[in-house]
């Protein structure tokens, strides 16, 4: 794949970004060094090698789910300066345009 001036432009576009022509220079050799880095990688032969899900061997623990206390309603609601029998009530935040 070749950098051209082109595509920098394009990238820029769609990153909402203005280089000035010294960086359009920096970016080109990035890209380029980048790019001869994945064709580096291309190479090399990945015949039985399983895909890596994961950088580690680390694996979650996982916790059974246990019930326990809850909250009923009415405690949940008590302090709550506004509620009605089932929900905390509060002041209407989006307005409709007419």
């Amino acid at each position: 794949m070749e950098v051209t001036e082109e595509l920098i432009n394009k990238l820029a576009n769609l990153s909402r970004l203005k280089f000035t022509p010294e960086e359009k220079i920096d970016i080109k050799k990035d890209l380029e060094k980048m790019i001869h880095f994945i064709e580096k990688l291309n190479e090399l032969d990945t015949t039985g090698v399983k895909p890596l899900l994961h950088m580690s061997d680390e694996v979650n623990v996982f916790r059974d789910d246990i019930v326990k206390k809850y909250i009923s309603t009415e405690e949940g609601l008590k302090n709550a300066p506004h509620h009605n029998d089932q929900y905390f009530l509060v002041p209407k935040m989006i307005r409709q345009n007419k």
